[in-house]
């Protein structure tokens, strides 16, 4: 990464903090959950106000950062998130991570909505990301390294962070929310996986498949924040069930369940 790229994060960072603030938990918002999670006393800036930022266009997400507090902790939010199949460079995606950093957040739950591949999940079930799988062929680190973010190889061994896990579970248990646990698979997109490349998927140890979230976990690894993953079971994958996958169908899921989503993640950011 050149300096002109650092200059662009850091300018980014000056802008939402000027109208938002500084933050020490970072929260991204996937498919159908933009409107799942409100702060209190919010301070909101959009996208496009913010000096060469993207701007999302996938359906089901706004583009919008907001801040505010959250179980008496500050908390930047993302409505809407960038993904390779819009177009946007490695770089890009994972913007938004490396301006939270600047911005003071430790800790990043990130997120999304997904296709099942385990057989014994259903439709409307939340996993926790236990681990992932980059089968994009990309990686939003390939470029020169910024040594002031973090190394050149970054340890990626704990991609997710096992004592921020093992607070999910325990707050999901005295919820009585059901949270399933696997490894989420990223493919690239937009089109949905075919029934071989599932089968493909669960040979390999996928438990769930999406187009998002892996390059925001590698580059909040990269510059040391902390990383809880929670996933959304929209849909299942491709050949499970007989019939065809819909984006509208990922959308009407993630609302469905927004009630026990938005309580597990209130629950565990005031926990932390």
């Amino acid at each position: 990464m050149s300096q002109a790229s650092y200059d662009r994060i850091v300018k980014a960072a000056d802008a939402i903090r000027e109208v938002c603030g500084e933050a020490e938990i970072g929260l991204i918002l996937g498919s159908g959950l933009s409107d799942s999670v409100t702060l209190e006393d919010p301070k909101v800036i959009a996208y496009q106000d913010i000096p060469d930022f993207p701007v999302s266009t996938a359906i089901g997400h706004k583009s919008e950062w907001v801040s505010g507090t959250l179980g008496g902790k500050r908390v930047c939010m993302m409505r809407g998130r960038f993904h390779y199949y819009e177009g946007w460079t490695g770089e890009d995606i994972v913007l938004p991570v490396r301006v939270m950093k600047l911005l003071g957040v430790k800790t990043l739950i990130v997120t999304n909505a997904a296709g099942g591949v385990n057989l014994g999940f259903t439709p409307g079930d939340l996993m926790l990301i236990t681990d992932v799988i980059n089968y994009s062929g990309v990686n939003p680190l390939i470029g020169p390294n910024i040594d002031e973010f973090g190394p050149r190889f970054p340890d990626m061994s704990r991609a997710l962070d096992p004592a921020l896990g093992e607070l999910a579970r325990s707050c999901a248990r005295r919820m009585g929310i059901t949270l399933r646990e696997g490894v989420y698979m990223w493919f690239s997109g937009p089109s949905y996986e075919t029934p071989a490349e599932i089968r493909m998927a669960r040979v390999l140890g996928a438990d769930a498949v999406g187009m998002s979230t892996v390059p925001e976990i590698i580059a909040a690894r990269h510059c040391g924040i902390n990383v809880l993953g929670i996933t959304c079971i929209t849909n299942m994958a491709a050949g499970i069930l007989d019939q065809p996958l819909s984006h509208t169908e990922v959308l009407e899921t993630g609302k469905r369940v927004q009630a026990d989503f938005t309580a597990l993640i209130r629950r565990v950011v005031r926990e932390m």
